[in-house]
């Protein structure tokens, strides 16, 4: 007989590994608020073509990594392996380009078939955003200042680095497709057989190879940098003239490159060496070409998205259990008076859990187990009097107290 387990690469999320998920996300839908995005969610299947149609026949997403299937109205559908097609797609489907501009928070599962490891799952959580529909460099500025902020809320700014990176505007992007197809021809011999099928139609993708012996080749290839036009040059002056202003440190990095067309001027990952071999903690760009090879209106757009198993492994582990309050009804007729003061615990704003069997002595040591901070002993003689007696679990006190004065009596454990 087979034991039944989870897919390999999908986990089962258990209280504690949830507590550290939402102390990422909602740090940083508190933060993203505060920048004026608000939360949206995609479906987390869409048809295949959009992912196909924006990530690239050539890319290793959309070759090698895409949960796809036909349904059963023979449609080809493909779980979500990223989230800014499915925001395209949405600004594209839901005819929002009179509505602009537009900044939109997401959190979600997103899938992925490749090999699992540490901080890289097959189902995996990510947390982003997305500004849709201004072109100037306020808006490359306010999304990264928004993922610096989160990443301060969270404690681990100090533990990464901005690295940063142009790459041009359309036409610097087209002069410099060229050189680097030139300077490519001359390496074919050491260039990988996936390489050397992109070389023909989506040369930009080697850069992104982690074949030792493409990254070897793609080590002297041209920089973006050296086939900057004036615009693309004065774009990515005002960028760091602006990251400097708002105080947010950042370091050059020439390599940094998004291979896919619709990318153009700012590329950014916050990275870190805390986690091993997984660097980039939050990764983005701007892809203002993005939306009209979907079919929609030229649309600009710039966003990033950040892996929250990352995150939270970065942020230093479990979180502290919240510590409930326990009721310990003693005695058969004492359960329906546990059950309504429990109600009335609750709706004061108190984590109430009720034990339901056992001795005092094994209903006690569930108590401690659970990190209780106190517990409300209540007996029949406690009910005759209108009173419980509560036992502060720290400090192994007890005192007696009215029923009614409950909420008062326990509000440092609120």
């Amino acid at each position: 007989m087979s034991t039944l387990r989870p897919v390999r690469g999908a986990h089962d999320l258990f209280p504690e590994q949830m507590r550290e998920h939402r102390y990422v996300s909602d740090a940083a839908r508190g933060v993203a608020a505060l920048y004026g995005f608000d939360e949206m969610a995609t479906p987390i299947f869409e048809y295949s073509n959009v992912f196909k149609r924006t990530l690239g026949d050539t890319s290793d997403i959309v070759t090698k990594e895409m949960y796809t299937f036909t349904d059963k109205g023979g449609d080809e559908i493909t779980l979500r392996p990223e989230n800014t097609a499915g925001v395209a797609r949405s600004f594209i489907s839901e005819g929002l380009a009179q509505s602009t501009p537009l900044k939109f928070f997401y959190s979600g599962p997103m899938f992925r078939y490749e090999r699992p490891q540490k901080g890289r799952l097959r189902q995996f959580h990510q947390i982003g955003v997305e500004l849709v529909g201004v072109p100037a460099v306020q808006a490359d500025l306010e999304v990264i200042a928004c993922g610096a902020r989160i990443l301060d809320e969270l404690g681990v700014l100090d533990k990464t680095v901005l690295e940063l990176n142009t790459l041009g505007d359309t036409d610097s992007r087209s002069e410099y497709r060229d050189a680097l197809v030139d300077y490519l021809q001359g390496h074919l011999g050491s260039l990988s057989a996936e390489s050397r099928d992109r070389l023909e139609r989506n040369p930009l993708r080697i850069l992104d190879s982690k074949d030792e012996g493409d990254r070897a080749v793609i080590t002297a290839a041209p920089l973006f940098t050296d086939y900057l036009n004036e615009d693309s040059q004065t774009f990515f002056a005002e960028l760091r003239a602006g990251l400097e202003n708002l105080g947010i440190a950042y370091e050059l990095n020439p390599r940094l490159v998004r291979g896919l067309d619709y990318y153009c001027h700012t590329a950014f990952e916050f990275t870190t060496t805390a986690l091993g071999a997984q660097g980039a903690v939050i990764a983005g760009g701007r892809y203002d070409g993005l939306i009209s090879m979907m079919g929609g209106a030229q649309t600009p757009g710039v966003g990033w998205a950040g892996g929250i198993e990352r995150l939270s492994m970065l942020c230093g582990g479990a979180l502290p259990t919240p510590r409930p309050v326990v009721i310990v009804p003693v005695g058969a007729t004492t359960r329906d008076r546990a059950l309504q003061l429990a109600e009335t615990l609750r709706r004061a704003g108190f984590r109430i859990d009720l034990s339901y069997s056992g001795n005092m002595s094994k209903r006690m040591k569930r108590a401690n187990k659970l990190g209780a901070c106190a517990a409300i002993l209540l007996g029949e003689d406690e009910l005759l009097r209108d009173e419980a007696t509560i036992r502060h679990m720290d400090s192994g006190e007890q005192e007696a107290a009215p029923l009614a004065s409950l909420p008062e009596v326990l509000a440092r454990y609120k």
